[in-house]
Formats: structure tokens, sequence, C-alpha cells
């Protein structure tokens, strides 16, 4: 079962709409389903509930360490409680998924994400589980920095959180560590689709 769901993002009011706080967005929906309140806690650097269950308690983080010291806030909260990598999921933003699509995924490398870098330094493995929260790219490498760090436009923003409503009826699978349903849950959750145009929209013929 997952025992610690994080949300990766950046503290401070300057950075709460931003992209790279897309982790963040969906820890407090999460908290919000299980009736949880994320209060600060020093020892783990970070927001954090307990959620108890007759499974055993479950972990809410928010790393309020900074993206790139992500690793600190989640090791310290996992190694004092015992807590698996692999009983571990991180949310996080996503450069190559469109605003609106997510995917679970298990291991890998941390490609270039500064809080994934982190968590695999800190924990000495990438076997965790990852939910990737897309919220598009920039189109050049060297506009990736300011992008995470800028707010999405309206729509993008509105399909990120429709995104993350999509996702919480995966949660009793996650929970119960029943991974392939989870996975069938978030995969196949897709954005709805564009309305059609109204004929008042519509080009004049010819």
């Amino acid at each position: 079962m997952i025992r610690l769901f994080v949300g990766l993002g950046n503290p401070g009011p300057e950075y709460e709409a931003t992209r790279h706080n897309a982790g963040f967005w969906w820890v407090d929906a999460v908290a919000r389903k299980l009736g949880a309140t994320l209060v600060a806690d020093r020892s783990y650097h970070g927001l954090v509930a307990r959620v108890n269950r007759k499974e055993g308690p479950v972990w809410l983080l928010e790393p309020q360490t900074f993206m790139n010291l992500s690793g600190k806030s989640v090791a310290a909260l996992a190694r004092f409680f015992k807590i698996a990598p692999e009983e571990i999921i991180v949310a996080h933003d996503e450069l190559d998924l469109p605003p609106g699509q997510m995917k679970l995924k298990f291991g890998g490398g941390h490609a270039g994400h500064n809080g994934l870098r982190d968590i695999h330094a800190q924990l000495g493995t990438g076997d965790y589980w990852r939910l990737r929260l897309g919220i598009g790219h920039p189109g050049a490498k060297a506009e990736v920095a300011n992008y995470v760090l800028r707010k999405p436009q309206a729509e993008h923003r509105e399909a990120i959180e429709a995104c993350i409503d999509r996702s919480l009826p995966a949660l009793d699978a996650l929970l119960a560590g029943e991974m392939e349903r989870a996975t069938l849950l978030l995969h196949t959750s897709k954005p709805p689709r564009p309305k059609p145009p109204r004929p008042a929209d519509l080009p004049p013929p010819g």
C-alpha cells in the first residue's frame, strides 16, 4: 500500500500558483478528500498530515525545503516511520505531458527534475512511485527554468485542476496498494473533448 503521499513544490506565496507547484495542488486535493489538515512540522521540514486507517497510518507531505532539497524532507519522514521507497508516491509537474494529462510511473530516472533528483539522492534509489502531472513544455530547453516558475494561463490551470480532480477516484486503489487498478483508473481518465463550436463561432461559408 502507499503509506506516504508527497507533493513537490516551492514554499511561499510567490510560488503558490506557479507550474512547479502542481504536486502541492495534488496533495492539497488528497488532503481534502481524506479530511486531513496539513500542518508545519520542523522534524520533517514540511507540511505534514497523518490519516489513521485500519491498515495503519498514512502520511501526506509537502516539503518546505524548496524544490532542490525535497529529498531532505521525504527521507526524514520515511526513515523515521520506516516507510519503504515502494510505499511512497511523489506527485510532480511534468514538462513532457500537456496540461490535463497525467501518468503513474514506478522507478526510473529523474529526467532533470530537481525535486526528484534530490529524492533519488536522499533515498538512495529511484524505486518509488511518481504521479506525473502534465504542465506542457515551453518549446525550448533554455526557457524551462522560467516557465516552471511562472503561473500557467487560465485554461492550462483549469486543465491541471480538472486532471487532479479526475485522479481522486484512484485514491482507494493507491491506499490499498492495488497499483495496476490505480494505473488503469489514472490512465483511462482522459480530459474531456473540447466542445464543438457553436454555429455563431463557425466561419462564414465560401
